[in-house]
Formats: C-alpha cells, structure tokens, sequence
C-alpha cells in the first residue's frame, strides 16, 4: 500500500535533486540546447519563495519524484500579477501510465496540478498551465481538460519538436 502523495515547498537543499529532474524534463521536453545555469536561474529563486515557488513530491535530501515551478510574473501588455507555470515533470519512474493509482487513485501529476491551484487559490491569482510536448501529447492535454475545463489555446512549434530523448517514440 502506498503512502498519499505529499506536495511540499522546495527548499535550497533540493537545489541540486530539482537540477537534476529539470535536465531529464529538458531530455524529454525541452525544445532547444540546454543551460543548466540558466534552468538553476529559474529554480534557485523559487526555494526562497522570490517571485515564486516550487512544489515538490519527497522527501528532502532524496530523489524528488515530481515537481512544478511556479512564477509570480506579468504578462507582456499587463501590470496585473499571474501565477505562470513553468513546468510539471514526474520522473517516469513514478508515473502512474498503465499501473495501479496510489490508494487514494491520484498520481503525481495530479497532485502536482492540484498544488498549483491551491497556490493560485491562496495567493488570488489567475494560474497559466498547460502542454507544450510533443510526446503523449494528446493523453497530456486529456489530463488537463479533465483538471481544467476546456483549454485557452494552443501551442505551435515550427522547425523543431520537443524532446532530446532518442528512445521516445509519438503516441
């Protein structure tokens, strides 16, 4: 029996496990060359709770099975406040594709979502979310209708796809 997933807030001692998932998020999303400072740019602010936060499934100090990076940021044409996701990422060995849920039937992504709107419940801000892959692309954006409603647009890549990860095939 497994125990109910718990998200937490991120903190600086994750800094170099949250490194770590990030690059193997970049490995299966990620759209151009990598910098591991510039990811850390985004990652190191939100364990300090600076225009932002982090949460994360784990224990500190061990490997983070899922995490979402969350941004206080404005949009171009605005002086308003949005919470903006920057990314969701379960690490595939604890993704619940095809297996039996935990015993309360959630996985990670999940809770990982719920999180997010929990975060943006409590601050009073709207919450930006949403898939830009081109892997299981079509069950992703299932997940979030199912969490979301109906979605408020679309992404389009031209000239390159998503993913460095050899062995993923499209589904």
């Amino acid at each position: 029996m497994e125990n109910e997933l718990n998200v937490r807030l991120a903190v600086p001692e994750d800094e170099a496990a949250l490194l770590d998932l990030a690059i193997r998020a970049w490995n299966e999303n990620g759209i151009m060359d990598v910098n591991p400072d510039k990811m850390l740019g985004m990652i190191r602010p939100a364990l300090y709770l600076w225009q932002g936060l982090c949460g994360v499934i784990g224990e500190p100090g061990q490997k983070i099975e899922g995490a979402v990076l969350l941004r206080i940021s404005q949009m171009w044409y605005s002086d308003s406040w949005i919470l903006e996701e920057k990314a969701v990422f379960v690490d595939p060995e604890f993704r619940r594709i095809g297996k039996i849920r935990s015993s309360q039937g959630v996985g990670h992504a999940r809770r990982l979502v719920e999180f997010s709107k929990q975060v943006a419940d409590g601050l009073n801000l709207p919450l930006m979310i949403g898939v830009l892959s081109n892997h299981r692309t079509k069950s992703k954006i299932r997940f979030y209708e199912r969490q979301f409603g109906e979605p408020a647009g679309a992404f389009f890549l031209y000239g390159v796809k998503t993913g460095h990860n050899e062995s993923m095939t499209e589904h």
